[in-house]
């Protein structure tokens, strides 16, 4: 009866344990699920300056990043060494990279350079991975490349407050009819990390996406400027609520408002490429896409590599510097 008893009691606790872990998703995978390399974990450990990574540039060159020459990506070795180089401007600005990304389904924040190679080496075969797709890639035990959200939430889980983008997503151009909105804002709007980036990318819809931004509570802000940039170019017609001039302008983490930051630094106006020019190409790269029905997650890698070939570059050029 004793032994009976034990066992009823044994196994009351497994269930209860189990439920524990459904409604604290974060605190278990955080324990059991997520790799954080040496170098990270001893700079997060002595409060030392960490900046989050996205990996979609390692592998899908053409959808998330500033590197998007062609539809599949940097082939390899050249998207290796464009990681390496990104990872280098971080450690030579005092601090700490650490790119996100999923290998063998194990979330790794930080990773090696044997890391880096074996990701590039697999290119577009590593799913890109936003925060829906992050429960089946681990399940799997899939490869996946982090896009701007799925960054967003490991870097969150971990204590890194601050990632750096080239560009983020936002809502398409007729978004309004299509309802094709990044889950980068909505991602931006329930996780407190701060975004550095070079703006929203010009061939969405910049004033729809700010609104949107606005709606979700999430503090839009330019870097020494009070307009917001446009990616390829220094200014998008769009104004921006607040402008810092120094890091310490913030205080959204402090508050705690539980949204995440998004800050805008224009690309340096030396390398700012001519913004009728890319504009102009981009209203023809948009026209082309609708009389190809080009839609979905198909849309911007056309666009961006159109817009690419329309400018012989210039587009290109401009986005490379706007890292």
């Amino acid at each position: 009866m004793a032994a009976s008893s034990s066992s009823s009691s044994s196994s009351a606790l497994s269930r209860l344990s189990n439920i524990q872990n459904h409604l604290n998703p974060i605190d278990s995978l955080a324990k059991n699920l997520v790799k954080i390399s040496p170098e990270v974990s001893e700079a997060l450990s002595h409060g030392h300056a960490v900046v989050a990574l996205e990996s979609t540039i390692i592998s899908h060159g053409a959808d998330y990043t500033v590197f998007f020459a062609c539809v599949q990506g940097m082939p390899y070795p050249q998207n290796f060494e464009t990681a390496k180089e990104v990872e280098a401007i971080v450690r030579n600005n005092g601090a700490v990279p650490a790119t996100i990304a999923i290998l063998e389904g194990l979330p790794c924040v930080g990773l090696s350079t044997e890391e880096l190679e074996r990701l590039a080496k697999l290119g577009s075969k590593a799913q890109k991975t936003a925060r829906r797709d992050i429960a089946h890639v681990v399940a799997t035990r899939g490869n996946g490349a982090t896009t701007v959200s799925a960054t967003m939430f490991f870097a969150s889980m971990v204590g890194i407050p601050v990632f750096v983008t080239g560009g983020i997503g936002g809502v398409h151009r007729h978004g309004e009819h299509t309802m094709d909105i990044s889950s980068d804002l909505t991602e931006l709007g329930r996780t407190p990390v701060a975004v550095i980036s070079a703006g929203i990318k010009s061939i969405l819809d910049i004033p729809r996406t700010l609104e949107y931004l606005e709606t979700h509570g999430v503090c839009v802000a330019a870097y020494k400027t009070n307009e917001f940039p446009a990616f390829f170019t220094e200014t998008s017609g769009s104004k921006v609520p607040c402008r810092v001039d120094s890091p310490e302008d913030y205080v959204n983490m402090k508050l705690k408002l539980g949204s995440g930051l998004v800050i805008g630094v224009p690309i340096p106006r030396e390398h700012a490429a001519s913004g009728r020019v890319i504009e102009s190409a981009i209203q023809s790269a948009l026209r082309e896409a609708r009389e190809k029905n080009i839609t979905g997650n198909a849309e911007t890698p056309f666009l961006l590599a159109r817009v690419n070939e329309l400018t012989g570059g210039l587009s290109l050029a401009s986005s490379i510097l706007s890292l």
